[in-house]
């Protein structure tokens, strides 16, 4: 196991940010840590890159503990916190060599120009930082958590800000690096996860509530149903829609375009197009929508 995680609690004075927190993290996994805001996400990773220590509770990261032996673990660790603190009156080229110089890399001139060619900095190599895009930055960012080649890496909400042209550039990145690479993610965006991930690990008042593969985390909704996008050819009610057994909810988005909440797994839409007989009326177009994982993480993190 790349990251073992037993009975980990953290406190800041009387609050407790994190719970009896236990998880384990295989070589090779893609992971996205997700939470709510203040649910401890950003604690559980600086714990685990060994940056502050657990009050209760053990982590070992590729064999090592981060309490008795952190200066192993920093050496397996790659970090990118969700600030990225990054020196902007430095160059490019001379902050990558000033970070690798503090980890002794040896052949370090190479390494750089690895890193600069693997993170799609070649353009920007000879540029001051402070004049990047905040793309740009990430990948600077992302380049020094990896210049002395961690097994783990630690990504704390690394598209956070980013545009779409940005984002798709940056989860590129990522996939590529999750190939070879133990690759634990902090974000909000659940497109992301599903784009990149192929576990999540949801926590929430820091406690962990779900721990599953991406292709299974629907099923850890506890309710029922789904969505029906419908198309009528003539108006219809909220009320009559609701009459239709199944039907707890009826939203019309615009015009004749319903959609339709089903409170139950059966298929309705046999009886939708009854209802719209039955009303001298038409059905133009139908679409099930699965709930997503986005309702799968506002039902664990509700209040």
């Amino acid at each position: 196991m790349s990251i073992v995680v037993e009975q980990v609690s953290k406190l800041y004075g009387e609050q407790k940010a994190l719970d009896q927190v236990n998880f384990t993290v295989s070589s090779g996994e893609v992971i996205g840590f997700l939470g709510p805001n203040g649910a401890g996400k950003s604690t559980m990773m600086k714990i685990i890159s060994g940056f502050i220590p657990p009050n209760e509770g053990k982590v070992m990261v590729c064999g090592h503990d981060v309490v008795e032996d952190t200066m192993e673990v920093k050496k397996k660790v790659g970090y990118l916190p969700e600030h990225n603190p990054l020196y902007l009156d430095m160059y490019v080229k001379e902050y990558l060599k000033f970070v690798g110089s503090i980890y002794k890399i040896p052949n370090l001139k190479h390494r750089v120009d690895e890193m600069i060619e693997l993170v799609g900095l070649g353009l920007e190599q000879h540029k001051q930082i402070g004049a990047l895009s905040k793309g740009y930055r990430q990948r600077v960012g992302i380049a020094q958590a990896m210049i002395h080649d961690p097994e783990v890496l630690i990504l704390d909400e690394p598209t956070s800000g980013l545009d779409p042209n940005q984002l798709v550039e940056i989860r590129k990145l990522i996939t590529t690096i999750g190939k070879e690479k133990t690759v634990m993610l902090s974000t909000h965006i659940m497109q992301e996860v599903e784009a990149i991930c192929n576990r999540v690990l949801i926590i929430n008042r820091g406690k962990v509530v779900a721990d599953k593969p991406v292709t299974e985390i629907r099923g850890a909704l506890s309710s029922k149903g789904y969505a029906l996008k419908v198309e009528f050819s003539a108006s219809v009610s909220a009320n009559d829609l609701k009459k239709i057994e199944g039907v707890v909810g009826a939203k019309q988005e615009n015009g004749n375009n319903w959609i339709l909440e089903i409170a139950t797994d059966e298929d309705v839409r046999q009886l939708v197009f009854n209802f719209a007989v039955e009303n001298q009326n038409s059905v133009l177009t139908m679409q099930r929508i699965e709930k997503s994982m986005e309702d799968v993480f506002k039902e664990l993190t509700a209040s």
